[in-house]
C-alpha cells in the first residue's frame, strides 16, 4: 500500500505544482449556484427542493433568501426545482463547470384540494431537514414573538362562550318527556365540527379592556359588560364561568404546555417540539399581505399527549406564527371528547409585533358515537390594540372589589354595538329560551331531582334539605345513626347562610347537632362569593374518630360506615368557633379565630394519667383547651368551583402555601393547656409532558409545650376502603403521633402514557398511576407519658398491646401503583406498607378505590 501511495505522489505534485505557480484553481466539482424566486413577486422561495436530474441522493434545499448550490464529484447534466404549489422546472447543466442559475417558478393553476402526508419507506430525520430547521427557528424567535414581549399593551377583548346539546335526532326530539319543549327544537344550529346539529344550551358575552405591563409585570381587567344565561337557582353562576375557563383555557401556543380540558399537551413550537412532533412542509402562500409557509406537524407516536394541524409561519426574519390550526389526535387517551379543534389567528401591530387578533376552541363532547352529546365552543376576538403605553403605577394597583350589577343589565344596543363576532341565530335566542324552560313546571321537577341525587339536597324554598348521604351511619360506638339537616339559599339572604343538623343514636343513646351561620361583611357580595370577606360562629356537639381527617366528604356519608380494623375509639366534641376569613384578590388570604373544645373519650378510648400520689387515677371525664388561631394562605392563579357553601380546587401549575398557627392559653374560657402549635405545607403541581402530570405535597409541624396525646399531632390514618389523598391509607387510627414531623407525598398521573403503547391494554383507555408517601417524626421526652406522669397513657388496641407510638425509629413509608380511568369514572390502588409492620392489626398489603372523573 506505502509503496502505491509512493508512486503517486511525484504525478501529482506534477499535475498541481503548474495549476499554483499560474494561480489557478482545480475544478474536480460540478457546482451549480443560484436563486429561486416567486415569478409574480419576486420574492424569494425558501425550502425548494433542487435534485440533480436521475439522482435520488443528490440534492439540496434553498435557503431563507432562496439561494441555493449544488456541488458533486459526479457529473450530472440537469438540475430539477420543484416546490409544493408551483409548476416544477428543469435546466441543463455542464459537467465539472462551475455555473449560475435563476430560477422563476410559476404558480399551479389547479388548486389543491387535499394534501395527505404517508409514511415512505425512507426514515423521517430530524438532521439535515428543512422543515425542522424552519420550526427550530420559530423556536429560537419565541421569546420576541410571544405577546408579553412587549412593554405594555391594552386592547378591547370580547368573548363569548356556548355549550349546545349536539347528534340531536328525530328520536330524540319525539321522546315522550320532551312533548312540552318542542318550541326548543326551532333553535338548532349546526356546529363548525363536520356540520352537526346542535341546540344552544348555555351561552355567556363579555366585553372588556385588557391591561398589560412588563417590568414590573402587572395584568388588569376591567369588564365592560356580561350576559349569560341565569341557573342560579340551582348551580352557582360564578362556579360555572370559573370552571369553564378552567376547562377552556386561553390557549398560548408560545408555551411550552398547552392546557386543553386539564390535560397538558406539548406545544408543536416547545422547545422539546422536534422530539416529539414530525414537520412537513407544505406550501407557501400569501395571508393578507404577509407571505407564509404553511407547515404541517403531526404526533410521532399518535398514543401521545400531542395536537396535530398546520403553522402558518412569517417568511421574514421574525419567524412568528401567523395562523395555527390544531386538533387533538383521535387515538389520545382522552376521556369523553370525540373531536377538537383550535383555530388562532395573529394580526401584525403598527409596530410590526404579532398580536392575538381571534382564538377559537370547539369541543364535542360525548360517550358514545352516536349517541347524545355536548357542544363546547370559545370564541375571542381582540381589536384596537394600544403597543408600548403603559399606565400609571396606581392605575394597575387600583383593585376593582366587584363588578356592579349595571355591567350586567347591559340592554340590546350595547351588544349589537360591541360585540366583535355576529351571534347566530339560535345563539341569540338561548338566553330567553332558557328563562322560559326554567318557568315550565317540569323542568324545574327534573332539575330538583338532578341536584338531590348529584349534591344531596332538596330545595323547599329559601332551605334546602340534606344532604342525603348522611342520614343514615352506623358505628360500633353509637351503633344506627339518623341525621337530619340543611341549609339556607340566597333566596333566603344573600349575605346571611344558616346551617344545622340533628343526629340521633340508638347504641349510645344521645343526640349530637349543629348549628351555625356565615355572614358576609362585604355589601355587595354573596356569603360565598370570592374573594370571601366573613364571620362566622358555629357550635357543634358531635363525635369524631382521632385521625380521620377527610377532604371535601360529610363524616356522616353512609359509605364511611365500612371500615377495616378496630373503630371502637371515638371522641365526643363540643366545639365552638368564631371566624373571620378574609381573601384578597392576588389569592392571599388571612384567617384569625378563636376556637374552645371540650373532648372526652367514648367507646375504648380512655383518658388515664400514668400516676398520681403513686397510685392509679381514675378516668378524666374531659379535655378542655381554648385556642386563638391565625391562618395564612397564599395560592397564585388559584382556580376553583365555588359551590354554595364548598370549594373544589382545580389545580394548575402554582403552588398553595399554608400556615398555621394556634396557641392555646390555660384559663382563657376553661382552657386547660398551654401550647403552640404551627404547621407550614406547600403543594406544587408539575407538568412533565408528555408523560402526565405530578403532584407533591410537604408538610412540617411542631408543638411546643407540654401536652397530653389528644393535643399532639395525631396523623391522618385512614381505616375506610376507599383511596384518600392526603391521608395514610394502610395506617391504623391513633396509630401514630407526633409533636415534631415532616411528611411528604408524591403522586405521578402517566395519563396512559404506558398502557397506550400496549395493544392489548391501548382500547381500555386506562391510566397508570404510582405513589409514594413518607412520614417521619418524633416526640419530646417531656411528651412521653413514660417520662412525665400528668400526662396520659397511650391508648391500647382491644386486646391489651399497645395502640399508639412514635415515628422516632424510621420513617412511615407506604407506596402503591394504580389503574384510573376504569369506565372512564374509578381508580384502584394496589398498596403496599414499608415500615412497622410488627404494629398490631396493621396489613401489609391493601386494596383501596376511589372515584375519580377526568377528561
Amino acid at each position: 500500500m506505502m509503496r502505491r501511495l509512493t508512486a503517486v505522489i511525484p504525478v501529482l505534485i506534477l499535475f498541481i505544482l503548474p495549476l499554483i505557480m499560474t494561480g489557478q484553481t482545480v475544478v474536480p466539482f460540478t457546482i451549480v449556484k443560484g436563486v429561486v424566486t416567486d415569478a409574480e413577486t419576486g420574492e424569494p422561495l425558501p425550502f425548494v427542493n433542487i435534485l440533480a436530474d436521475g439522482s435520488k441522493a443528490m440534492g439540496t434545499t434553498t435557503d431563507f433568501s432562496g439561494q441555493f448550490v449544488l456541488q458533486n464529484l459526479e457529473p450530472f447534466t440537469k438540475i430539477r426545482v420543484s416546490y409544493l404549489g408551483y409548476k416544477t422546472q428543469t435546466k441543463t447543466v455542464q459537467a465539472y463547470k462551475t455555473q449560475n442559475f435563476n430560477f422563476k417558478l410559476q404558480r399551479e393553476t389547479k388548486e389543491l384540494k387535499e394534501v395527505t402526508i404517508k409514511a415512505g419507506k425512507r426514515r423521517y430525520r430530524n438532521k439535515d431537514n428543512p422543515a425542522v430547521q424552519l420550526i427550530q427557528l420559530v423556536i429560537d424567535h419565541k421569546d420576541e414573538n410571544r405577546k408579553d414581549a412587549v412593554d405594555a399593551y391594552e386592547v378591547e377583548k370580547y368573548e363569548k362562550v356556548q355549550f349546545a346539546l349536539s347528534n340531536i335526532t328525530e328520536k330524540f326530539k319525539n321522546r315522550k318527556f320532551l312533548k312540552k319543549f318542542q318550541f326548543i327544537f326551532e333553535n338548532i344550529d349546526t356546529t363548525s365540527l363536520k356540520g352537526k346539529e346542535i341546540l344552544p344550551v348555555y351561552l355567556t358575552e363579555t366585553i372588556s379592556e385588557l391591561y398589560y405591563r412588563k417590568d414590573p409585570k402587572a395584568n388588569k381587567e376591567l369588564v365592560q359588560g356580561t350576559r349569560k344565561v341565569n341557573f342560579d337557582k340551582y348551580f352557582d353562576n360564578q362556579g360555572i364561568s370559573k370552571f369553564i375557563q378552567y376547562l377552556i383555557q386561553e390557549i398560548d401556543i408560545y408555551k411550552n404546555n398547552i392546557t386543553i380540558l386539564t390535560n397538558q399537551f406539548v406545544s408543536p413550537i416547545s422547545d422539546i417540539a422536534p422530539t416529539f412532533y414530525r414537520y412537513y412542509i407544505l406550501d407557501t402562500l400569501m395571508i393578507d399581505t404577509t407571505r407564509c409557509i404553511k407547515l404541517g406537524f403531526f404526533p410521532r407516536n399518535k398514543s401521545d399527549f400531542l395536537l396535530q394541524g398546520d403553522l402558518y409561519i412569517t417568511l421574514d426574519s421574525n419567524y412568528a406564527v401567523r395562523r395555527n390550526e390544531m386538533a387533538v389526535s383521535p387515538d389520545i387517551n382522552l376521556n369523553f371528547v370525540k373531536e377538537l379543534k383550535i383555530a388562532q389567528d395573529y394580526k401584525q401591530a403598527k409596530a410590526g409585533e404579532w398580536m392575538l387578533n381571534t382564538d377559537e376552541i370547539a369541543i364535542d363532547f360525548g360517550v358514545g358515537a352516536n349517541g347524545l352529546g355536548l357542544f363546547g365552543q370559545r370564541s375571542v376576538s381582540y381589536k384596537d390594540y394600544i403597543i408600548g403605553e403603559p399606565k400609571e403605577e396606581s392605575f394597575y394597583k387600583e383593585i376593582v372589589e366587584f363588578i356592579p350589577d349595571s355591567i350586567s343589565d347591559r340592554g340590546d344596543k350595547f351588544w349589537d354595538d360591541s360585540r366583535h363576532l355576529e351571534l347566530t341565530k339560535s345563539e341569540a335566542g338561548v338566553i330567553a329560551m332558557m328563562d322560559t324552560i326554567q318557568k315550565i313546571p317540569a323542568f324545574r321537577r327534573a332539575m330538583n331531582l338532578m341536584i338531590l341525587l348529584v349534591a344531596g339536597y332538596r330545595d323547599i324554598g329559601g332551605f334546602e334539605i340534606g344532604p342525603v348521604n348522611t342520614f343514615y351511619n352506623y358505628n360500633p360506638i353509637e351503633g344506627v345513626r339518623v341525621r337530619l339537616g340543611g341549609r339556607t339559599t340566597q333566596d333566603f339572604s344573600k349575605r346571611l347562610n344558616l346551617e344545622m343538623y340533628g343526629a340521633y343514636a340508638f347504641l349510645d343513646d344521645r343526640w349530637k347537632y349543629y348549628a351555625g351561620a356565615t355572614y358576609a361583611l362585604k355589601k355587595n357580595y354573596k356569603y360565598n362569593e370570592w374573594p370571601l370577606k366573613t364571620m362566622k360562629l358555629s357550635y357543634q356537639d358531635d363525635t369524631k374518630i382521632p385521625g380521620q381527617e377527610l377532604q371535601f366528604v360529610q363524616e356522616d356519608n353512609v359509605l364511611l360506615s365500612f371500615k377495616r380494623g378496630e373503630n371502637t375509639k371515638l371522641l365526643y366534641n363540643k366545639i365552638f368557633n368564631l371566624e373571620y376569613l378574609n381573601e384578597f384578590r392576588n389569592h392571599f388570604s388571612v384567617g384569625l379565630g378563636f376556637k374552645r373544645w371540650e373532648q372526652s373519650a367514648a367507646g375504648s378510648l380512655y383518658f388515664n394519667p400514668v400516676v398520681y400520689n403513686d397510685f392509679p387515677q381514675t378516668e378524666i371525664p374531659s379535655l378542655t383547651t381554648s385556642e386563638v388561631i391565625v391562618n395564612l394562605r397564599y395560592a397564585p392563579h388559584e382556580q376553583f368551583y365555588q359551590g354554595k357553601t364548598y370549594r373544589i380546587p382545580m389545580f394548575n401549575r402554582y403552588p398553595i402555601f399554608s400556615l398555621r398557627v394556634a396557641a392555646g392559653f390555660k384559663g382563657l374560657a376553661g382552657g386547660e393547656q398551654d401550647y403552640q402549635n404551627i404547621s407550614f405545607s406547600v403543594m406544587k403541581r408539575f407538568y412533565p409532558s408528555p408523560i402526565g402530570y405530578t403532584d407533591m405535597f410537604l408538610e412540617y409541624g411542631q408543638i411546643f409545650g407540654t401536652v397530653p396525646y389528644p393535643l399532639l399531632s395525631i396523623h391522618r390514618a385512614n381505616q375506610t376502603y376507599s383511596y384518600q389523598l392526603q391521608s395514610y391509607n394502610l395506617m391504623n387510627f391513633l396509630e401514630f403521633v407526633s409533636d415534631r414531623y415532616v411528611a411528604f407525598n408524591i403522586d405521578h398521573y402517566f395519563n396512559g402514557f404506558i398502557f397506550n403503547k400496549l395493544p392489548l391494554l391501548k382500547k381500555l383507555k386506562l391510566r397508570e398511576v404510582v405513589t409514594m408517601k413518607v412520614l417521619y417524626g418524633g416526640i419530646s421526652d417531656k411528651n412521653l407519658p413514660e417520662n412525665n406522669a400528668s400526662l396520659y397513657k397511650f391508648p391500647l388496641t382491644n386486646d391489651g398491646q399497645t395502640l399508639t407510638h412514635s415515628l422516632e425509629k424510621k420513617p412511615y413509608i407506604e407506596a402503591s401503583i394504580g389503574i384510573a380511568n376504569i369506565f372512564k369514572l374509578f381508580r384502584i390502588d394496589l398498596i403496599r406498607r414499608f415500615s412497622y409492620l410488627e404494629h398490631p392489626g396493621v396489613d401489609e398489603i391493601g386494596i383501596r378505590g376511589r372515584f375519580k372523573f377526568d377528561f
